[in-house]
């Protein structure tokens, strides 16, 4: 397997250089991965790409390659570089399972490990989060729009790149996309393949007739044409209809389906299932394509379309959106303990909450959705009879749960550098997704103008985060930072 280390922004290892010079190489310190918003203006995200953060680690090393390298850029030195060459994590790991849904600012991934390590970690794990979440989002609020019509996912040829087209038919299939056009992938990660054809199969020949003709002789049992190369209603359609009547259906075999991929898809679909009943061929399917997103699909649903599959490309593969995945230093291990570090800042929501902490969902007992999630500190014990939900920073609002379940949604992924977490089968990621999508209040999963879901600060951690944050306003000497008694590092921005 290609070695990837080297994938970390090269102030990665200019800072990972400054802690060993400093003497901190072994110095313990604990990051969080998290986000500040949702994506398309959403109610939530889907957690994704923890299998590839998984590899990264599991192949986290400096051979001899990368050590020439980087001593060929003069900027480290022989004893930093000798270290580097026997670096390999030996920290701890703790994320929520792909497919999980998420909400911002809570931590999706906390790493604890020695300072030179967590900062080089940095890249690979933004660059794995974001781009996993933001395709299995794309691909879960397409696949729930479409109302359990199956979705294909179509995106290969709109990725960025070929590595970007793989993974992204990996987590479009866990985002509940019924499979993909990407044959490697399919080959890669045992996702089923699906295609139809294209429009130079017909425009290649001399006929549309005689071009699905060979393309039925050739793929009898999987014949779904693409009708809308010229005329959908007065050619595309009838001449699949004659070569079923001529062909198919005399040699025994099914007429399967059609694509349309261009025009007013309500309108031709519904022309489209009138002239194929009225054919004998009630069992054919109709797929539509070109561009559709979630607000296409509910609105072709709105208007009747006929839909029996859908076709989804740019907007799984490539949205024109991001996730925003950040890490950040939350703690640094001072005899032991975890001791919180804070980061303040004028724009409200860049002001991090401090410390190690954990996160835990509530659930009603008697209807299984989820009621809301809480941040708090990793030594905090949360009661399993009542609670009370207390928002960030407008305190007054509240929130009373009783007759409810809580669970943990950090789980340990590596161990003292061990690996400890078994990584579910894709299968067995896109079910998970499923049931955890289904927890979720309809008013969150909404498009338009979602229900905010609360995720709300324990009352320790607030008031930690409080302390620090009154600090800094109070205390900051003239350099413009100062030291919280042994707890936290404020800095103005």
């Amino acid at each position: 397997m290609e070695n990837k280390t080297l994938m970390t922004d090269f102030y990665e290892l200019t800072m990972a250089q400054t802690y060993f010079n400093e003497g901190k190489k072994d110095e313990k310190v604990y990051f969080d991965v998290f986000f500040r918003k949702n994506p398309f203006e959403g109610g939530y995200t889907i957690s994704g790409g923890l299998d590839e953060t998984i590899k990264y680690i599991q192949n986290f090393k400096f051979g001899e390659k990368e050590i020439e390298y980087l001593r060929s850029l003069n900027k480290f030195s022989d004893s930093f570089l000798e270290y580097l060459k026997n670096l390999k994590f030996e920290g701890n790991i703790y994320a929520v399972p792909d497919g999980t849904v998420v909400f911002p600012n809570e931590p999706v991934l906390t790493v604890k490990t020695d300072a030179v390590t967590a900062q080089i970690l940095e890249t690979a794990l933004l660059a794995n989060f974001n781009h996993g979440s933001l395709v299995t989002t794309a691909a879960k609020r397409i696949t729930n729009e479409a109302k359990g019509i199956p979705v294909m996912e179509f995106g290969a040829r709109r990725a960025r790149g070929i590595d970007s087209a793989i993974e992204a038919s990996k987590c479009a299939y866990i985002g509940g996309c019924l499979g993909t056009s990407n044959t490697y992938a399919g080959m890669k990660y045992q996702i089923p393949v699906l295609g139809t054809m294209a429009h130079s199969l017909v425009t290649e020949s001399e006929d549309e007739y005689e071009a699905f003709l060979k393309y039925a002789k050739s793929n009898p049992d999987n014949c779904v044409f693409l009708v809308d190369t010229y005329d959908t209603l007065r050619s595309g359609i009838p001449n699949a209809i004659r070569v079923a009547n001529n062909f198919l259906k005399p040699n025994g075999y099914s007429f399967k389906g059609i694509r349309i991929d261009s025009g007013d898809l309500a309108y031709l679909s519904k022309e489209a299932r009138k002239m194929l009943d009225e054919a004998g061929y009630s069992e054919t399917t109709i797929c539509l394509s070109n561009g559709l997103d979630e607000y296409t699909i509910r609105d072709l649903l709105a208007q009747g379309a006929k839909i029996d599959s859908i076709g989804a490309g740019d907007n799984i593969a490539a949205p024109k959106e991001r996730v925003g995945g950040v890490y950040k230093l939350v703690a640094v291990e001072k005899d032991g303990e975890a001791d919180p570090r804070i980061k303040v800042s004028n724009d409200s929501i860049k002001t991090i909450n401090p410390g190690y902490k954990k996160v835990y969902r509530f659930y009603d007992k008697e209807t299984g959705y989820a009621l809301g999630d809480v941040i708090a500190l990793a030594d905090e014990k949360i009661s399993e009879e009542k609670y009370t939900l207390v928002h960030p920073v407008e305190t007054w609002k509240k929130t009373e749960l009783e007759n409810y379940d809580v669970r943990p949604l950090l789980v340990p992924i590596f161990e003292d550098g061990q690996l400890v977490y078994d990584d579910p089968t894709l299968p067995e990621k896109q079910k998970y997704c499923s049931e955890e999508f289904s927890t979720l209040y309809p008013e969150v999963t909404r498009i338009d103008r979602p229900h905010e879901y609360y995720v709300d600060l324990s009352d320790k951690l607030r008031e930690l985060k409080k302390e620090l944050i009154e600090f800094y306003q109070t205390k900051v000497d003239e350099k413009g930072f100062q030291k919280v008694k042994g707890k936290a590092c404020v800095k103005r921005n």
